[in-house]
Formats: structure tokens, sequence, C-alpha cells
């Protein structure tokens, strides 16, 4: 018998897709945070197949629903919808979180060289494509495929999907960004090039406390991890877990004071609205961690991080009283302490960053791909990432020699 054919439309929201649809090619297994071994970050023992994700709550539905209905991601803002919806029998089958962009920003994996050098040839880089979540460099599923369906097809299905809409939009290319592996090497199979980059991730080794963390380091490291965990503390600063119910609207204020400070300095316009911030408390607060620092009884400073199956995922940070050591202690420290908690394998403490190494959080390779459509322009990116993909391989060797675990596994902890 004939298999059913594949058709494929392009959404302009997220809500023309149904959350129960959208959730079962995210998510297929649900939510089961803090549930014990996992691959919801997908950067280890994946790439023989395009297996089933485990919970990953950037990818759903509920968190773009967020940002696009906060007026976050929206083409006012130069994030114009463009889903990528697969059904069979008219039956929602796959999809994938596609944007139309005018710009490259809040990306995090950096393409203006290629636009600047295009544009100056006489080409027009904008519009382009981006399969991606706003703002977050968080490696996850990018082709999303429901339970019951022929995975490896419909994943063929959206990948030819994807090249016909950068042609159907007149955009110069698709880019897909902090894609699992497997995805990675399916998408070059269809011409896309593929490039790598580094993160600084944290390893649960069966820890049963933070401590027990500490034990595997050298006593250099040890040392230091403790004089600043003591410092950050040391002006009458306690630090707060806010989950669920906790998280008020008078929380949120402050935290997003946080989130305006730094981005502010960083980027001059922060990415999210405080909508944003609300509507995530509604529909998904059992899948955020506040880790919020308080004294003289006002919050002073804060970290956003989401909880997947088994990895924690920290996001944004930001105060407005700044002590030696705190933003160690918030963002780094206090993400390992709930990790070994709650019995999660992995922290991602998000982009950039070499000073991770001496806390404990080592280099991982991370995977996009690209499908330029000119091929001049091809033919010079993908030279240009045949030599990044070696230096960002050797980069990585070396900097994992600077790991503060310890060498010798006579020296005394």
């Amino acid at each position: 018998m004939a298999s059913s054919e594949i058709t494929l439309e392009a959404v302009p929201s997220i809500g023309e897709v149904s959350p129960e649809d959208w959730d079962a090619c995210a998510n297929p297994g649900g939510r089961c945070n803090g549930s014990g071994p996992g691959t919801s970050s997908g950067l280890s023992g994946d790439s023989a197949a395009l297996s089933k994700p485990t919970y990953n709550p950037f990818v759903s539905h509920a968190f773009f629903s967020a940002v696009e209905n906060s007026g976050s991601a929206t083409p006012r803002t130069g994030w114009g919808p463009r889903h990528l919806v697969a059904k069979i029998d008219g039956r929602v089958a796959g999809v994938v979180p596609c944007y139309l962009k005018s710009h490259s920003q809040g990306e995090y994996v950096f393409d203006r060289g290629w636009a600047d050098a295009y544009e100056r040839a006489g080409g027009r880089y904008y519009p382009k494509l981006q399969v991606s979540v706003p703002f977050t460099p968080a490696t996850g599923p990018r082709l999303l495929i429901r339970d019951g369906v022929d995975r490896d097809r419909i994943a063929e299905a959206l990948a030819s999907g994807l090249v016909a809409l950068c042609g159907v939009s007149k955009a110069s290319s698709v880019h897909v960004t902090f894609a699992r592996e497997a995805e990675w090497k399916l998408l070059a199979s269809h011409g896309f090039l593929q490039r790598t980059d580094q993160q600084f991730h944290w390893h649960n080794q069966g820890f049963a406390t933070f401590d027990d963390f500490l034990s595997t380091l050298n006593s250099r490291h040890r040392k230091s991890i403790k004089r600043e965990r003591r410092d950050a503390l040391a002006a009458g600063v306690s630090i707060h877990w806010l989950r669920g119910n906790e998280i008020t609207e008078d929380a949120w204020d402050a935290f997003f004071a946080f989130y305006m400070e730094t981005g502010s300095r960083k980027w001059g316009r922060p990415y999210l609205t405080r909508e944003f911030f609300s509507l995530i408390g509604e529909t998904m607060s059992d899948d955020v961690l506040l880790v919020m620092a308080r004294r003289n009884h006002r919050w002073i400073a804060g970290a956003i991080n989401f909880i997947g199956a088994d990895t924690l995922f920290g996001r944004n940070w930001g105060a407005i009283e700044h002590h030696p050591f705190l933003h160690f202690e918030v963002c780094y420290y206090q993400a390992i302490d709930f990790a070994i908690k709650h019995g999660l394998t992995h922290v991602e403490a998000g982009a950039q960053g070499e000073h991770k190494i001496a806390r404990g959080y080592l280099p991982r390779t991370t995977h996009s791909a690209h499908f330029i459509a000119d091929p001049g322009l091809r033919r010079a990116i993908d030279d240009y990432l045949k030599r990044e993909r070696a230096y960002v391989a050797e980069a990585g060797r070396e900097l994992a020699e600077l790991g503060p675990f310890r060498k010798d596994a006579d020296e005394a902890p």
C-alpha cells in the first residue's frame, strides 16, 4: 500500500498550530523534569539516528507562544514567524520553528560578516530564514516529529521543505542553529553547510552533594571556589530558589529590572519584554527556576533557568547591586547545587565564557547548519567553515586540558 502524501505549509504564527499538535511533535514524551538520565541537550550519543528527544522546555508551544505573544519575536522586531508544518492525511506529523528575519540579532551564531561581504558584492542577504528558539543559545531538537510516524521520512520532508521555503520566501539562506548532531548531519545531505562552535557545560558524575563535586577538583581550584562562594555572601546576601507559584509578579518585576540593567549595557536594547516573563510564569512556571539574591530585605540580583528532562539551562542574569563573585554564585554554583539535588545530569550555562572552565564547566561542541542559495557565497562560506571547524576542534582540545579537575587520582581531595 502506498504511503500517504506529506503536505507542507508555512504558518505566520505559533497560534496557527494547536498546543496539543505542536507539543506532540516537540516533546513526544511529555514533561519529566529531574527524572534522571536523558538526552535533552543532544550533545552526545545522538549521531546515529534521529531519535526521539526527551523534554526540552524551549521547543514547547508555551515558550514560542510567550516570545511571540509578548511582542518579543514578531515581524516588528525582525522575527516574522514562518513555522513549517508537515501533515499526513490532514494530521500534523512534524513542525520546524522558523522565522523570516531582517537582521542577525539575538541568534548567538554570528553571520554578520557573511551578510556584510555579500552586500558589499551587490547581494541582498536579508531576509533570511532562521530555524531556532529566539534569543536562546541552547541545543535542542529543530526538526520536531511526533510519535507514530516514519520519523526519517518526515525529517527528510522537513529538510527539503526548508530549502523550498527559502526559495518561496526570496530569502538568501536558511540557518538552523543549536541543532542536535543527528539533525546537523541530515541537513548536510540536503546541501546545508556544517558549522561548529563551543559552549561550556557542567556534567554531573553522580554527585550527592556539592562537596562531592569539589572533591574531583585540584586543590587550587577547590580552594578558589570555596572562597568565591564565601565572599559572594559576605555582605549579608542570601540566596533563594523560586519555582512555580513562588514566582510572584513582584519577583518578576525585580528580575526584569535586573535583566534590563544587564541587557541595556550589553546589547543596547534587551530582546525580551516584561510581558514575556508574566506569560511563562502563567504557562510554564514548573519549568522555571529563578535564583534570586536578597540583601537588606530587597532583591538585588537574579538568574533565570529552565528545567529540562536531564538539563538545567541557565539563561539571563542581572543585578542592581554588584558584589564580588555574586555572578558566579548565582549563575554557576547555585545551578550545580540545584542539578545535584534534583538528579539532573547537565548544566548548560549559556553562550561563551572561558571563565566557566575554572568553575567546572568544560567545552562542548555545538552545531549549526546553513543553506546558502547563492553559489558564489556558498563556496566562500564553505571554505571558511572548513577552517573554522578545525580551529574549534583544536581550541576545544586545548581548553579541556585547562580544566580544574585532578589529573592525579592519588591527589588528596
